[in-house]
């Protein structure tokens, strides 16, 4: 039988515990969220949604084709030029959403007969854009320059080394200063995911790479969404101008895939003009994240320290942890759930988003919360 061998693999998910599927949310959850990546809370704020429907009004509900033929809009050049001049690059090209975004910068910047040396921390998108790219990937240990430097010293090539700059799982932050090094005594490009940090790290919420500075750089490409700090969709790839109009003339999922919608355009423009006017959020998501972890440490459970505004919480299982975070959410509280196969085998965990617009109050119930329902 035609996709027979579908039913197969969901009989193993299931016996696995690893079933996954779809649960709407009503638009007025009583649940305390701790699971989106909401880091600034401004996916509700006024001004953003303000932002979203008077770019709906003007330019309707869709970009209507690709950049190229008639999605290219006024509002999508004021997003780029605002966003690469508040994390201090040249350009910016934006698109449907920061999944596509990584996909376009690694093959565009990976041609034929280069290298790709990959974190294996990275997200899948990354991971996604290696396995699509045309150059030879090699994987090296997580958070390890001194394995990076191997691999280039090894290659006379075109290379380029992709990381993300906090990663997703665990919050923990690349060493980029030390990657940026390996780099260029090799002569290869840098490419950061900086989707966990825009908004988050860097003064004001600039993002990773302005932090330890190198924003700007010739030698450095960095990708962002749209989606998290900045309460919107989408994403955007940041670097020099021909690094830029390269994109635009060679990745895929720009050149055939639909603009961005204006509604999120706007959204994002607004968020970002209210973060600029507003810088001390991003301290304060950085505040409440060790907050949360120093809490959750006190009372006994293992939690990764948080380099950004992700905090991460071990469990035992996968099927535990599956039961941990239903169980919370009976209690009132929405958190993340990570197992395989996004995360290894042993590494199961709750993922849980220190957002800027949480209370302390907040903080003392979802740490209590976490604690009672503890496998």
């Amino acid at each position: 039988m035609a996709f027979g061998w579908i039913d197969e693999q969901a009989d193993a998910r299931r016996r696995a515990g690893l079933l996954r599927t779809l649960r709407p949310r009503s638009a007025d959850s009583p649940l305390l969220d701790l699971a989106s990546n909401d880091y600034l809370g401004l996916a509700r704020h006024p001004e953003v949604i303000e932002g979203a429907a008077e770019a709906a009004r003007r330019w309707g509900g869709g970009a209507t084709g690709s950049r190229l033929v008639t999605g290219t809009t006024e509002l999508h050049g004021e997003l780029e030029r605002e966003l690469a001049g508040f994390c201090g690059f040249e350009a910016a090209l934006v698109f449907s959403s920061g999944y596509a975004a990584n996909l376009a910068a690694v093959t565009a910047l990976a041609p034929h007969g280069s290298l790709i040396v990959s974190d294996a921390g990275n997200h899948a998108s990354l991971i996604d854009g290696c396995r699509l790219a045309r150059g030879a990937t090699q994987v090296v240990a997580h958070a390890d320059p001194e394995a990076v430097r191997k691999v280039l010293a090894s290659d006379s090539g075109t290379a380029v080394v992709v990381s993300d700059t906090v990663f997703s799982v665990d919050g923990d932050a690349a060493p980029l200063g030390e990657l940026a090094s390996a780099c260029r005594e090799s002569g290869a490009g840098l490419l950061v995911d900086d989707a966990h940090g825009l908004g988050v790290l860097g003064e004001g919420g600039r993002g990773a790479p302005y932090a330890v500075g190198l924003a700007g750089a010739p030698d450095v490409v960095a990708t962002v969404t749209l989606s998290k700090s900045l309460g919107s969709q989408g994403g955007a790839v940041l670097g020099p101008a021909r690094v830029i109009d390269h994109l635009v003339n060679t990745a895929r999922t720009f050149i055939f895939d639909t603009g961005l919608a204006p509604a999120a355009a706007g959204a994002a423009l607004a968020a970002l003009r209210l973060l600029r006017r507003e810088p001390e959020r991003a301290a304060r998501a950085r505040e409440v994240a060790t907050r949360l972890h120093t809490r959750l440490t006190a009372s006994g459970l293992e939690a990764v320290r948080p380099d950004a505004a992700v905090v991460s919480v071990c469990a035992p299982t996968p099927e535990r942890a599956v039961r941990w975070a239903a169980d919370c959410r009976a209690a009132g509280l929405a958190v993340g759930c990570f197992r395989p196969p996004s995360v290894p085998d042993g590494v199961s965990r709750l993922r849980l988003t220190a957002r800027a617009d949480l209370t302390d109050g907040q903080l003392d119930r979802a740490v209590r919360v976490i604690g009672e329902t503890r496998p």
